[in-house]
């Protein structure tokens, strides 16, 4: 293990009925803007829980509707705008992973007197941030419990990871009964999503980990047991809560404590994809990650046998540690495809015309991947794997 500094001051209300909660946590008089996606917290019923306990709080509220599911600089922009006319204090991310990511580069942005952009792509230093909480309705990101956002601009097609301390959130609501209403589609690019988390965190090169590690397969066995059960009835609440509390731990900090961070190599490459083609970012993650196994188990097969063994239930017996490693990815990529996630980027009309582009942007930040790490060759071996 090498040495690390846990810190993650987000409160975690977890559990139905914590919305309640959400009056008592907020002070009194505030102006709040409420940040929400396509309008679905109004028709399952979570806008009003919302509104209900804003007003016991005797919030003024406001509010940014509309967040897409890549949020975009465009909408950053009108909620900084906002923040900035009205004296925004205190900042209501209702959403999924997307809204709360927008929600964060909009805390930033109501601090800073230039472009938002300017903070993302680290031009300028982040100094302050409005506070924000969230009430979570969608398992996938993470975002809830940690201090990363993904934005797109999408003038520019540049789809780019950041944070900041200062970006994590005061509190986040999670009832897994507000999930209820997440369609089969979104729920199945929840559990790639947290999956993927996970997985990108095990592929790490440091040495005397088993604890994280044994924390990682953990994690991964329970989403392979309780995802095929929660597609079965998707008003499941126990499935609901099983993969709610997976996607938050997944991505909170926690399994990156003693090594090295893990890899992050095939977000990179599938954010550049989406910011190409605005595809669903857990079809992309399905798609990439069994063939980024495959390419790197060629190198090593030692860590993607360690995961075939230990975590998709590869026998090793009588086979060599590249023929476990193969059968590892392979039946990664043969679990997400009976979930009905996508399995070839040609399932998104997408062929090999913008490789070079895709490419270009995967490197728009040096240091791409560090398990192995990548150079063009290797990323263009991975999308052609993936046609």
């Amino acid at each position: 293990m090498i040495t690390f500094l846990q810190h993650n001051p987000t409160k975690l209300y977890f559990g139905k009925g914590e919305v309640q909660q959400l009056s008592a946590v907020l002070e009194k008089h505030l102006n709040v803007l409420v940040v929400y996606g396509g309008g679905s917290i109004k028709r399952n019923g979570v806008y009003e829980d919302v509104i209900v306990q804003l007003n016991k709080a005797q919030a003024t509220i406001f509010e940014l509707s509309g967040v897409e599911p890549n949020p975009r600089l465009t909408t950053v922009h009108k909620g900084v705008d906002i923040c900035k006319t009205q004296g925004i204090d205190f900042i209501l991310a209702v959403g999924g992973g997307s809204v709360i990511d927008c929600t964060k580069a909009i805390s930033v942005g109501a601090k800073y007197d230039g472009d938002t952009w300017d903070l993302i792509t680290q031009k300028a230093p982040i100094e302050a941030a409005l506070p924000f909480g969230t009430v979570l309705t969608l398992a996938a990101t993470g975002s809830e419990m940690n201090s990363v956002s993904v934005i797109t601009n999408w003038e520019t097609k540049d789809k780019l990871g950041w944070g900041s301390p200062l970006v994590y959130p005061n509190f986040s609501i999670l009832d897994p009964s507000y999930t209820f209403s997440v369609p089969r589609d979104q729920t199945v690019y929840g559990i790639v999503d947290s999956m993927s988390h996970a997985l990108e965190h095990y592929f790490h090169r440091t040495e005397n980990t088993p604890m994280i590690d044994g924390f990682i397969e953990s994690l991964l066995r329970t989403a392979i047991a309780a995802g095929p059960k929660l597609l079965e009835d998707l008003q499941s609440f126990k499935h609901r809560e099983t993969m709610m509390y997976v996607s938050t731990t997944a991505f909170n900090g926690t399994l990156s404590n003693g090594t090295d961070g893990g890899d992050w190599a095939t977000h990179r490459i599938e954010h550049a994809i989406s910011a190409v083609y605005d595809i669903p970012h857990g079809g992309g993650l399905s798609i990439l990650f069994p063939n980024w196994l495959e390419h790197v188990l060629e190198e090593d097969p030692s860590r993607v046998k360690q995961l075939a063994v230990s975590v998709l239930g590869v026998s090793p017996e009588n086979k060599s540690d590249i023929e476990v490693a193969r059968e590892g990815a392979k039946a990664l990529r043969d679990f997400w495809n009976s979930l009905g996630a996508p399995s070839q980027l040609s399932d998104y009309d997408i062929d090999d015309r913008d490789f070079d582009a895709i490419i270009e942007k995967t490197f728009i930040k040096p240091g791409v991947g560090t398990y192995k790490e990548m150079d063009p060759d290797s990323v263009r071996d991975i999308l052609k794997r993936s046609l």
